[in-house]
């Protein structure tokens, strides 16, 4: 599973400002990121009432997958899981997932970011590991809110160390709901196998991905 860091704080405290910056950071190194963002509104709408897929979900289906030429969003109810539980879900396939809020999560890294002397949550939630700050703050690991770079460079040396930059897998193989890690080697052999098969079939030409699911 990736490693995941959170970062926390109160309401325009700006965190979605450093977030991003440091997903950038990170981007730019050849890290694999995905961000999760927890928020507290009911109800939050990505779809228009009247349209096919709103109707599908208005009719009780459990998800509904949009699929646009540029982008995917999925619809799907709130089954309260935990923070660990979502990434090992949906996020597999990248070094590092970058959380927005999720304060009350367990085992899970956290950097608070503050703006007011009043309003800190460190001393109330575990796992707080730095804070960004413009103030003069005491803590074990204090960041200037404006320097996004010392504060990605902490989390490449702190949870990145051990996972460089990687290409892409030449193949994934999922077992009964479970990523099955493979070596390059085996990732090799599994896709040079397949790709000479499927070569074979017609309508195939330039096939750029190949997925395959196999029932026992």
């Amino acid at each position: 599973m990736p490693e995941i860091i959170t970062f926390i704080g109160w309401h325009d405290s700006g965190k979605t400002t450093l977030a991003s910056q440091v997903v950038s950071h990170l981007k730019k190194d050849g890290y694999r990121v995905a961000v999760i963002k927890s928020s507290e509104e009911h109800g939050i709408g990505f779809d228009t009432p009247g349209t096919d897929s709103y109707k599908h979900k208005e009719a009780g289906a459990d998800s509904v997958l949009f699929v646009a030429p540029d982008q995917m969003v999925m619809m799907t109810e709130n089954a309260g899981q935990p923070l660990t539980s979502l990434v090992h879900q949906y996020f597999t396939d990248v070094d590092i997932v970058i959380g927005e809020g999720f304060k009350t999560a367990v085992g899970v890294a956290k950097i608070e970011v503050v703006r007011d002397y009043k309003q800190h949550l460190r001393d109330q939630v575990e796992g707080v590991i730095a804070v960004a700050t413009a103030l003069d703050i005491s803590a074990p690991k204090v960041f200037d809110l404006n320097d996004s770079l010392a504060i990605a460079a902490f989390i490449r040396q702190r949870f990145l160390a051990n996972a460089p930059p990687q290409a892409p897998a030449r193949a994934v193989l999922w077992v009964n709901g479970r990523q099955v890690p493979l070596k390059s080697f085996v990732q090799n052999a599994l896709s040079e196998t397949v790709a000479g098969f499927v070569k074979s079939l017609n309508g195939t030409e330039n096939a750029k991905e190949i997925k395959i699911s196999i029932n026992t």
